[in-house]
């Protein structure tokens, strides 16, 4: 947030709980301090529940300690699009392995990470894209997420204007050597990079 020059947000949307997606809560506070305000946190009853669980100093109703991070969990499930200021956001459930987590369509735009499958019903929800974001780990069978042979078929079933590839491990290769043997339009997403959406 630092390097991206992040000076204000408005709220954060969690896909699930798994530790590489929500351990960073804590560094809410300097948004809390500059903003004075709670940080809206959209998340699903399950997901919400493990905040509780493993972050159980910033829920205490008594004696919380004073630096806490200040969140206000908001409820969110697959089947209720939601707005957050002018931007109208579609749950796109996915599984993670058998694990059901969620991505989310904004406007052309959609973000999926962890997929290892997705019904046809939930495809509904990605007609015309101009830009997905999704998951390829590295070139093997993984029992919970999209390898890159996979993340390619199903960006040819979603059939974006273009495909950007995230949550990608060192087995993957080098960055240069891969995305020359992708197609045209799928490219590999790194630290840094910023994509303009049309509004």
């Amino acid at each position: 947030m630092l390097a991206a020059k992040v000076g204000h947000l408005d709220a954060i949307i969690m896909t699930h709980e798994h530790n590489d997606h929500i351990v960073g809560l804590d560094d809410v506070r300097p948004y809390n301090f500059k903003q004075m305000s709670d940080m809206p946190v959209y998340a699903t009853p399950r997901v919400q529940e493990q905040f509780r669980q493993r972050f159980a100093y910033v829920f205490k109703e008594q004696n919380k300690y004073p630096g806490a991070p200040m969140v206000q969990l908001l409820t969110i499930d697959k089947e209720t699009p939601f707005d957050i200021g002018d931007l109208h956001i579609t749950p796109v459930e996915v599984m993670h392995g058998s694990l059901p987590i969620l991505g989310f369509r904004v406007g052309n735009f959609a973000y999926l990470t962890d997929v290892r499958s997705i019904t046809d019903q939930e495809l509904e929800k990605l007609h015309g894209l101009d830009i997905l974001v999704l998951n390829a780990l590295h070139h093997s069978e993984h029992h919970s997420h999209l390898n890159l042979e996979q993340a390619l078929a199903l960006s040819v079933r979603i059939f974006p204007k273009k495909t950007y590839l995230i949550h990608m491990s060192h087995r993957m290769g080098l960055h240069e050597e891969i995305e020359q043997t992708l197609p045209a339009n799928v490219f590999l997403g790194y630290d840094g990079l910023r994509l303009e959406l049309d509004s």
